[in-house]
């Protein structure tokens, strides 16, 4: 576990503040994540009072038009939740360039359908590692994966998402038929509601991992279909749907975090690697308050795998 210091949860508010006064530097490395190996780290933003200063040194951190978007924002929830989720893009990535990168040095482009990708300066005295990340957040929790070359996407959703229509509605708006008979069988609405989660956030961390998004890959043209003991969920794509573009070779995990969050994690299987074994996902989770405190949490009652990890 890493540390830049140990504080107490009641002592947020002081270290905050004496955290300002020290010059932001790349943090202590991080070792990088194995061939399939997904490292995950996350803010809860209630951690971090509204009115902290700390805000303000995380804003320092941004480049002129993340902070442009930030202030085009209404109200001081999404403004707050906005900086805090580019800090955690940029300190989380910051950890895995041998100790050698600012995380506020970092310079983003974004892909032919949007996604962000890290962009290195030519000229970078550093090891350029090959890092691929994602982000997704919900007003109570901000989460970044990171894996090694290949592609992956994570969606975060809260347990308790209500909708505004039933949830069969939304199923038959943007799920494929299987899906949505798959829903309608289940007789329990507790149990149907928990189920639409999960399949929405699986779906949602494909078109991520793809680097497609909801709107260049939508949901009705692809099926989530879970194994009847639901260890490890596979995707197959509709044959009478227009998949150009779209993977069917992709592994999830699906998890739980603080009994609050569901979380996916998609990214591809390596066509190199036969053994099924070895091909399997493997998992890190850290909670974190950037530049003040990290804990991993694996393997602790704060992570519940539901399913797809070795």
């Amino acid at each position: 576990m890493l540390r830049l210091f140990r504080i107490r949860r009641d002592m947020l508010g002081s270290a905050v503040s004496r955290r300002l006064y020290t010059t932001c530097s790349p943090l202590p490395p991080t070792p990088l994540p194995h061939r399939r190996e997904v490292h995950l780290w996350y803010i809860q933003p209630e951690e971090i009072n509204d009115s902290s200063s700390q805000l303000k040194h995380y804003m320092d951190l941004l480049s002129p038009s993340e902070k442009r978007d930030v202030s085009s924002l209404s109200g001081e929830r999404l403004q707050k939740n906005a900086i805090l989720a580019r800090t955690l893009t940029r300190t989380t990535l910051s950890r895995y360039c041998d100790g050698r990168v600012d995380p506020g040095s970092i310079k983003f482009r974004k892909g032919l359908y949007g996604k962000p990708e890290i962009m290195w300066q030519d000229g970078d005295n550093i090891i350029k590692p090959p890092l691929q990340f994602n982000l997704s957040h919900t007003s109570s929790l901000i989460a970044c994966a990171v894996a090694l070359e290949t592609p992956i996407g994570i969606d975060v959703e809260e347990k308790k998402r209500q909708t505004v229509k039933s949830v069969l509605a939304v199923a038959r708006r943007y799920f494929t038929v299987s899906e949505v008979e798959y829903l309608a069988a289940i007789p329990y609405p507790d149990i149907q509601r928990k189920e639409f989660i999960q399949l929405w956030t699986l779906k949602e961390a494909y078109v991520k991992a793809i680097g497609r998004g909801f709107s260049g890959a939508p949901f009705k043209n692809f099926t989530i279909v879970m194994g009847s003991d639901k260890r490890a969920p596979k995707m197959h794509i509709e044959a009478d749907s227009d998949c150009e573009g779209l993977a069917d070779n992709c592994q999830f995990a699906l998890m739980e975090l603080d009994s609050s969050h569901v979380v996916a994690v998609c990214m591809e299987r390596d066509q190199e690697i036969s053994d099924d074994e070895k091909n399997s996902l493997r998992l890190k989770v850290w909670r974190t308050i950037p530049l003040i405190e990290d804990e991993l949490v694996s393997g602790t009652e704060t992570v519940n795998y539901i399913c797809g990890l070795s």
